[in-house]
């Protein structure tokens, strides 16, 4: 799945961060994105933090079909204004990832909270956020 593909991603221009880099989403500097002060509005954070984390599972759980993934609850601390392009990563490791995966391959769901940052085009971290997903059998 491409996240930058659905509908609300497509409208607000939710862009799939480059794959060589540590990012895995991120929003184009504009405008649109700007709130009364001029700076990125909090909901356009929290969008490519969200979306971030569902690109982190599209990559990394991909090859388990027959699972539907949904968003439990979001928790985000702001921690500076942002300038211009803002970009979303996913801080894990690889030793947690095989954890989660033993788990859906055991129990046949899982709860994950995934940690996430977003940078702004200055490299600093103006937000950090967890997002808690819940992934299940479709059937």
């Amino acid at each position: 799945m491409n996240v930058s593909e659905l509908p609300f991603n497509k409208l607000i221009g939710l862009e799939l961060a480059p794959k060589d880099s540590d990012f895995q989403t991120s929003l184009p500097e504009n405008t649109q994105y700007t709130n009364h002060l001029g700076t990125v509005h909090a909901s356009a954070m929290l969008a490519v933090a969200e979306a971030a984390s569902g690109a982190f599972l599209a990559k990394h759980f991909s090859s388990y079909s027959g699972f539907v993934p949904v968003v439990r609850r979001l928790e985000a601390k702001f921690r500076k204004p942002a300038v211009g392009q803002i970009s979303a990563r996913c801080v894990f490791t690889p030793e947690i990832l095989d954890t989660w995966k033993g788990e859906l391959t055991s129990r046949g769901r899982l709860s994950i909270a995934i940690p996430v940052e977003v940078v702004d085009a200055a490299g600093i971290i103006v937000m950090s956020a967890t997002v808690e997903w819940f992934i299940s059998s479709a059937a």
